[in-house]
């Protein structure tokens, strides 16, 4: 594939997960190590001291002030200013123990505020959730020593075993909510409002969409052409032949070999025709499956196509065609652009998403904005999915869909 080296990305809106770190443009990190979240937590029950600290001492004296109103601009002024200190200490540990990466705007005071009273109250209930599990750690050390002198019957071993398995369980599960509910919190004050979310969910939709409908009048121009500078020409050039076959004043050899030469124009003409078809639709797709309709796309490329398809189960029908043309196109381009001695594709669930990653040593620098790959990206983007094409000058290139199968 030829053109300018690029790497472009198609990406879902993305969730807000309890936890799970967002980078700048929304799309989820990988999470940092566990002792790095963990001291994160441990960090988050003196901050809350200090956010507590911060509404009593400041607060509560500036409570009078905020009520009489010559002087409630100002007294609101200094709480703001407070308040957003703490804040950005808070943004601080989420982006350093946890990963997180928010937009770089300001915060709306009241939500600052409200983000400080709720993390406040998170936290100080984080601090008592930990308080308790030390405290069961010192009674199951106050338990081992007894049963070790032999004070302790088997019958309360037991009973104590039990209970204190329960109440582990659910200081556990106390942490990972509130770690959550920290997560949600911070999300809610630093990243992306509701609103702003359903009003970029509604942009990609319609992206899509005429990303979709550009890519079906593509595909119909395309067709026109094949149809027109291909199947028609020969069409043409058949009915030249035997109209000359038909004339009179020629030997029968002379009338043989024209209708030889209309002959194989013909099946010529049979076997555009059916290219043509099958970069509509390939009928194999609904009566053999997708494995087999790629098995038809690696013995029309004149390049060795080595194909790793691990699928056990069906493929809704919607994700079965993107996922055909995705493989399509790719080879197509290759075969004709890339110089590619090779081409490798490999068709894999995880979990609920297809992943079709189509790769050639070829000279590399395909370019997304091209035809072919724009309308990849409108079909794939029309499933929710990803589309990355990595194509550095020189090669190779390697292009992924992920289609979300649910």
């Amino acid at each position: 594939m030829q053109g300018d080296s690029a790497d472009t990305t198609v990406r879902p809106l993305p969730t807000e997960a309890g936890g799970e770190p967002l980078g700048d443009e929304g799309t989820a990190a990988p999470p940092p190590a566990l002792p790095r979240r963990v001291a994160g937590v441990l960090l988050s029950c003196p901050a809350a001291l200090l956010g507590l600290a911060y509404f009593v001492g400041v607060g509560v004296p500036l409570g009078p002030l905020l009520l009489w109103p010559r002087t409630r601009g100002r007294a609101y002024a200094v709480l703001i200013a407070g308040a957003r200190r703490l804040t950005g200490l808070e943004r601080r540990r989420r982006s350093f123990f946890f990963g997180d990466r928010f937009p770089d705007r300001p915060v709306p005071g009241p939500r600052v505020l409200h983000y400080l009273a709720a993390r406040t109250y998170a936290g100080l209930l984080t601090g008592v959730v930990l308080g308790l599990l030390a405290f069961g750690a010192v009674l199951a050390g106050l338990l081992v020593a007894s049963l070790l002198r032999g004070t302790l019957a088997w019958q309360e071993l037991l009973g104590q075993v039990l209970l204190g398995g329960v109440l582990l369980f659910l200081d556990v599960q106390g942490l990972f909510s509130l770690e959550a509910l920290d997560a949600r919190l911070a999300r809610e004050c630093f990243g992306p409002s509701e609103g702003e979310l359903m009003q970029r969910r509604i942009d990609e939709l319609a992206t899509s969409r005429a990303a979709v409908l550009q890519a079906v009048d593509a595909e119909r121009r395309r067709i026109e052409r094949d149809l027109h500078d291909g199947v028609q020409q020969r069409l043409v050039a058949v009915a030249m032949l035997l109209g000359r076959a038909r004339r009179g004043g020629r030997t029968p050899e002379q009338a043989r070999a024209l209708l030889d030469q209309a002959h194989r124009e013909s099946q010529d003409v049979l076997t555009e025709l059916r290219e043509v078809a099958w970069r509509v639709y390939p009928a194999a797709l609904d009566s053999l499956g997708l494995q087999e309709a790629l098995a038809g796309v690696s013995e029309r490329c004149g390049i060795p196509v080595r194909t790793d398809f691990a699928l056990a189960e069906p493929l809704p029908a919607s994700v079965e065609t993107a996922a055909y043309f995705v493989v399509s196109e790719a080879v197509t381009n290759a075969a004709k652009h890339s110089a590619a001695t090779r081409i490798r594709v490999s068709v894999r669930r995880h979990g609920p998403v297809l992943v079709v990653r189509v790769e050639d040593d070829g000279v590399g620098g395909a370019r997304p904005e091209g035809g072919g790959l724009t309308g990849l990206q409108g079909r794939v983007g029309a499933l929710d999915g990803r589309l990355h094409v990595h194509s550095p000058t020189g090669g190779p290139t390697t292009i992924t869909a992920e289609l979300p199968c649910a």
